[in-house]
């Protein structure tokens, strides 16, 4: 199935689509280098691509991924989808604030809708954002094109253009490709929490010849690497790049935070000054210390990590 349907299709012209530049990105964005002796003991630099301070609404990825759909979509409503606590919908959400743009969240968990709104959902709707709960079989199917178009109709949003779950689709991974490009020729291996794979698969594509991507999944399951070759034979036609995946690193699947992972994620907040989101950073920065007291890098390596988030607040 394609990325979108019907009118959806963002090969479609729209000469009145808004252009999220009016929000003054900061872009590239700024690339760090921190002493750790974790990592300095092994010969291997450490910089971080803080693409956390892209923008204060619209962080990390979830800029590069949204900027091309939001122009796509022009003016129209956006619908897309998550779960309760998914960071997708939060930067959806604030997009559609700042630009003007009618958005419309499908979130897993039918039951959640008879209860009151943990903080994420609540952001979402104070941004502006229409919560439409399903339950969870039908949101597993929410790709098949009659789910889709029952969700559609049930959400009152047949007319919506519609952007997939945690927002990897062509354009986002076309999107995600300037990543990699501001980081041609700055590192050897460049590393990125993955939770669908649309980064990963960007990135790679940008890096050009001579440095590797690396993807620290967040998820259980060897799914990702399908994924993130489909995503990339739809963004470009076949395969770019030279990457890999870790699955080592999710620590029991998505949203767990055990009290190790929590312990390093304060520590490196203490030791660096760098405010760590858990669910994705936090997991990707204990995996490259762990890969890096293993050997996994030669000595000389210049080692960028993709700051993709902060802490919700």
């Amino acid at each position: 199935m394609s990325d979108n349907v019907g009118v959806n299709s963002p090969d479609v012209p729209h000469p009145e689509a808004l252009d999220p530049a009016v929000l003054h990105p900061r872009l590239p964005s700024p690339l760090h280098e921190v002493a750790d002796e974790r990592f300095a003991r092994h010969g291997v630099r450490l910089l971080l691509k803080r693409d956390d301070l892209i923008h204060p609404d619209l962080v990390g990825n979830k800029w590069r991924k949204l900027a091309p759909n939001l122009r796509a979509a022009a003016g129209r409503p956006l619908l897309t989808f998550g779960g309760a606590y998914s960071n997708h919908l939060r930067a959806t959400a604030a997009a559609g604030r700042l630009l003007g743009l009618d958005t419309i969240g499908v979130v897993r968990g039918h039951e959640l809708a008879d209860r009151p709104l943990n903080p994420s959902l609540a952001r979402c709707a104070a941004d502006g954002m229409r919560l439409h709960f399903v339950d969870r079989s039908t949101y597993r199917r929410k790709t098949e094109p009659e789910t889709l178009a029952g969700i559609l109709r049930a959400a009152d949003a047949e007319e919506a253009y519609v952007v997939p779950e945690g927002g990897s689709n062509a354009l986002a991974v076309q999107g995600c490709r300037a990543l990699g490009e501001e980081l041609s020729g700055r590192a050897d291996v460049v590393a990125v929490a993955c939770g669908t794979g649309g980064t990963l698969a960007g990135l790679a594509a940008g890096l050009g010849p001579g440095a590797r991507a690396l993807g620290m999944a967040v998820l259980k399951g060897d799914f990702l690497a399908a994924e993130t070759a489909a995503l990339q034979t739809r963004a470009f036609d076949g395969r770019r790049g030279t990457w890999s995946l870790d699955t080592r690193f999710h620590f029991g699947g998505y949203g767990r935070t055990p009290h190790e992972l929590l312990a390093f994620a304060d520590d490196f907040e203490a030791r660096h000054a760098l405010p760590v989101e858990r669910l994705y950073v936090a997991k990707l920065l204990y995996g490259l210390v762990v890969l890096t007291e293993a050997g996994a890098f030669p000595r000389g390596t210049t080692l960028a990590a993709v700051i993709t988030g902060r802490p919700f607040s």
